[in-house]
Order: C-alpha cells, then sequence, then structure tokens
C-alpha cells in the first residue's frame, strides 16, 4: 500500500507536494520521493526513509516548476531498496515520471512481454516499473512530437486491456501534461480536486485520500469512476476518458478498516463513520455471544481501532478508557518490512497504563488481526499490567487470505486465522475470549446510510477469498509464497544492505 499526489499549479508545487506527502505518510514509512517539472526538465529527489528525513533545504530548493507527483511507500512486490523509490522515470518518449499505487497480478507475463516484443530494459523487480514501461511502449506507439488528449486515452485504455491486478496511477509526460488513471475494477482510490485563483485559473491536484486535498485547501470533485482517465494538458485544460465497457466497481474494503485516516472520505463514505458503525455492529455481536459478560473496561489499541471502541463501549454500557500510549515515533507496525521489525517495534510502539488494566477484565478492541503477533504481544501487556482475564474483540473479520492487490499480506502460512477456527484463534493469541466482525456487517458499516445502491460490491479477498480480477489461483498464490514470503524479504534486505544515499538526482543535467 503506498500514497500518490500530483499537482497541476501555476507557482512552484515543491512545497505542496512535500505537505500532500507529509499528511499521506500513513499509507507507507519506507521510502519517499517527489518529481517536479520545469521547461521541459524532470527534477528527482526519493530516498528510504519518512518524508521528513528524505527532503532537506538543498532538495527542497532544486525540485523546481509548477507541475509534480509525489509518493511514499511500503515494499509489497519487489523490495525496500531505495533503487525502487518511486516516482520512477523513463527517458523515451517525451520523457516520463510515474508513481503507482496497487499490484499488478501479471506483472511476470509483462516483465517477457516487455522484452521479447516492446524491446524495454527492466532495471528492477517492481511491477511499478512495469506499469511506467508498458504506458511508455504504448505512447511510443502514437510516433508524434505532441500528444493530444486522445492519445493519451488510447494508450491508456491499451494499458488496461494489458495490465491485470489494482493500480492506480499519476503520472507527468514532459511538456504535454499530467495525468492520473485507476483500474478498470477502481480497487485503489483515487480522488481529485480543484483550487481556483483570483485570476480565474484552475490548479488541479489528485492523491490518494481526500484528506490531502483538505490539507492543502483544493475543494473535492469526486473520486475517479474505474478505469477512469484524468489528463491536465500543457495549457492546463482538464479532459477525462472513461472507456465504454467498464467493470464492476469493487473498491477494497480494507481502506476503510485499517489504511485511511479517519478524516478521509473515500468512494462518498467516510472513514470515520464506517468506523463507528463497526464499533456498533461488534457490541451487538458481543450481546448475542455473550449477554452475561463481565467486561469491566473497553481499551482501544491505538490508533485504528479507536472510533469503534469508542461506540462500541457505548452501546454496551461500560466505560471506555485509554490503556495504551502511543510511542508517535514508531511507525505503523502492519506496514514494516518484515515479521522481525514487525515484533521488535511492538513494546516500543506501546506501553500500558497500569491502574487501567490491575485487577479489571479487560475488552481490547483492534480494528484487525493480520498474522496475530501483535495481538498476542499486547493481550500479554495487559495481563503484566495486571488484568485478570483480557477479551479481544476485532473490527474486521478474520483475514484468512492473501491479499495480491498492494497490501503486504501474499502468504497463507503468515496468516493467523488461515484454516482456523476462531476458537483456535482466540488460543493462539491468548484471549480469554474472542469475537470477530462478520463480514455482512463490515459491508454495511462501510456502506453509507444515504447510499442510493445498498447493494454496493467491495474487494473483500481477504476475509472470503474472492479476487475480484478473477485471474488469482492456487498456482498464483504458491508462487508469491515462494518470491514475496517474510524469509524471502529478510534475505533480500540482507543482500542489498540499508546503504544507499540517496542523492538527488536531476533527471535531465544527470546531477
Amino acid at each position: 500500500m503506498c500514497g500518490i499526489v500530483a499537482i497541476y499549479g501555476y507557482s512552484p508545487v515543491n512545497q505542496a507536494l512535500y505537505d500532500a506527502l507529509t499528511v499521506l505518510q500513513h499509507r507507507g514509512q519506507d521510502a519517499a520521493g517527489i518529481a517536479t517539472e520545469d521547461q521541459g526538465k524532470f527534477y528527482l529527489r526519493k530516498s528510504n526513509g519518512l518524508v521528513r528525513d528524505v527532503f532537506h533545504t538543498r532538495h527542497m530548493q532544486n525540485l523546481k516548476g509548477n507541475v509534480g507527483i509525489g509518493h511514499v511507500r511500503y515494499p509489497t512486490a519487489g523490495s525496500s531498496s531505495s533503487a525502487e523509490s518511486q516516482p520512477l522515470y523513463v527517458n523515451s518518449p517525451y520523457g516520463i515520471v510515474l508513481a503507482h499505487n496497487g499490484n499488478l497480478t501479471n506483472q511476470e507475463q509483462l516483465s517477457e512481454e516487455l522484452f521479447k516484443s516492446d524491446h524495454r530494459h527492466l532495471n528492477t523487480n517492481s511491477d511499478s516499473e512495469v506499469l511506467l514501461n508498458i504506458l511508455a511502449h504504448e505512447l511510443q506507439l502514437k510516433d508524434k512530437p505532441k500528444l493530444s488528449a486522445k492519445d493519451i486515452f488510447a494508450a491508456i485504455d491499451n494499458l488496461h486491456r494489458r495490465c491485470k491486478g489494482a493500480y492506480a496511477a499519476v503520472a507527468s509526460v514532459s511538456g504535454n501534461g499530467l495525468m492520473g488513471f485507476r483500474d478498470p475494477h477502481g480497487i485503489r482510490p483515487l480522488i481529485y480536486g480543484e483550487r481556483k485563483l483570483d485570476d480565474g485559473r484552475v490548479e488541479y491536484m489528485m492523491a490518494s485520500e481526500s484528506v490531502a486535498l483538505d490539507a492543502l485547501g483544493f475543494t473535492i470533485v469526486r473520486d475517479l469512476i474505474p478505469g477512469e482517465i484524468l489528463y491536465i494538458d500543457a495549457k492546463g485544460e482538464l479532459h477525462s476518458h472513461v472507456p465504454k465497457k467498464a467493470k464492476e466497481h469493487t473498491p477494497c474494503i480494507f481502506e476503510h478498516v485499517y489504511f485511511a485516516r479517519p478524516d478521509s472520505i473515500i468512494e462518498g463514505s467516510s472513514v470515520y463513520k464506517a468506523r463507528v458503525r463497526m464499533g456498533e455492529y461488534l457490541a451487538d455481536k458481543i450481546l448475542r455471544e455473550h449477554p452475561d459478560h463481565d467486561i469491566d473496561v473497553v481499551i482501544a489499541v491505538p490508533e485504528s481501532s479507536r472510533p469503534a471502541a469508542m461506540e462500541l463501549a457505548v452501546r454496551l454500557g461500560i466505560k471506555f478508557r485509554e490503556g495504551f500510549i502511543k510511542n508517535r515515533y514508531i511507525g505503523r507496525t502492519f506496514i514494516m518490512p518484515g515479521q522481525e521489525e514487525r515484533k521488535k517495534s511492538v513494546k516500543q510502539k506501546l506501553n500500558p497504563i497500569g491502574l487501567e488494566f490491575k485487577d479489571r477484565n479487560v475488552l481490547l478492541v483492534d480494528d484487525s488481526i493480520v498474522r496475530g503477533t501483535t495481538s498476542q504481544q499486547i493481550i500479554d501487556m495487559a495481563r503484566q499490567a495486571g488484568a485478570k482475564k483480557v477479551y479481544f474483540a476485532s473490527a474486521a473479520p478474520p483475514i484468512r487470505y492473501p491479499n495480491v492487490y498492494g497490501i503486504d499480506m501474499p502468504v497463507k502460512s503468515e496468516l493467523v486465522a488461515h484454516g482456523k477456527t476462531d476458537k483456535e484463534i482466540e488460543e493462539d493469541i491468548g484471549a480469554d475470549w474472542l469475537v470477530y466482525q462478520d463480514l455482512d456487517a463490515l459491508i454495511q458499516a462501510v456502506i453509507p446510510s444515504d447510499e442510493p445502491d445498498p447493494s454496493r460490491k467491495f474487494d473483500c479477498s481477504v476475509f472470503d477469498g474472492k479476487y475480484v480480477t478473477n485471474d488469482v489461483d492456487e498456482a498464483y498464490l504458491d508462487h508469491l509464497k515462494k518470491n514475496r514470503s517474510d524469509s524471502v524479504k529478510r534475505a533480500q534486505e540482507d543482500d542489498e544492505g540499508h546503504h544507499e544515499s540517496g542523492e538527488l538526482v536531476d533527471v535531465h543535467e544527470g546531477l
């Protein structure tokens, strides 16, 4: 999972892109990058690390131009090497920079096609580089010194036909314009807005979440439709294109569970309200399954679960308390690249307030349970702090299947719920009892109460094993296991090391 942003402005956009990436930092903490364009030249800065650590004053001063894109990354396909940080650049045709969120499920097939048929060289194992080169090849076939909006649309229509999986991307073509596009299923989010200047001109912005637009003073227009292409040409005119044969809209429901900020609006649904409703439905299930419960206090596992936990406590008529203090300088454990890093960070990230646990029966509420390691450690911390009993509630259903659309949970054996009953999971994590959200309840929590289409569909593959792109089978999942398990990633990290300097690259001048 990553965060992307693109801005077409009439004044320097370097600071605006930096601010947007800071707002989107929760979507990826492994690497960050910005590419701007000024008079036909691209200026690029990217490296491993948080936004605040990657960009210093000298870097910002060199990011010239009124048009640019940005990216925050955590690794799924590929590795955490800074060589795979984004935006990515290719010099032919025209010069293109691209930033991508998602995962291509036919990456290997496309890589072979690019080499054998398109005669393009790939320098990394990143599916984002594959996406960039597919785009570059399709634009090169136009064989024009200047591209029209129709040329852009035709090229990306062909890209949609070739690329399978989930992707939201933004790209800039030197001397031509800025674009954003979304996969035909709309799995990964992309929203756009505008800001009107006093002289009547309009600036445009696209981002993974609405909160980035809010922070920069842009007015939200809408989410991109699945398969839609937005293009702002060199004159600042906005063009839109939607394929005639649209596929069923199935956005990723896990955005609402964990990834998105609570102050974001995704697909017209407030993430905060969705999480509050998750708490309501979870409380109702607890009352059905444990009507004579002896819960003394409800405590959230910070941060994503807090709205659900608070509403759950209200519905049960039990006091809510802050039982864990979070060290905000430690990253989100779920998106850390490797199980060992996740294990080591839990106790660094959370510290219990003993008086809220001592001699009490505690209900811990978390947004989800993925590998189970964090849940187990948190339950142990609660017991060590003096809790008599520790119950556990997950605002999401059991995660039993790998995600192949850009969330780093590709291996069945690393999922605590795969092939197990709720009782077995309860024993694994050490809870006195465990309650999971029902999938139907989660879907209803995410759909807004004023939704005109209450039968809206979502990608729920991590819960039900139904992959909406219809190209994922056991052979594909077995291949992922061999290439993207935690043990494989540890070996990659050991091989690559962490010594890359990530100095500024001026693409045009080679500095």
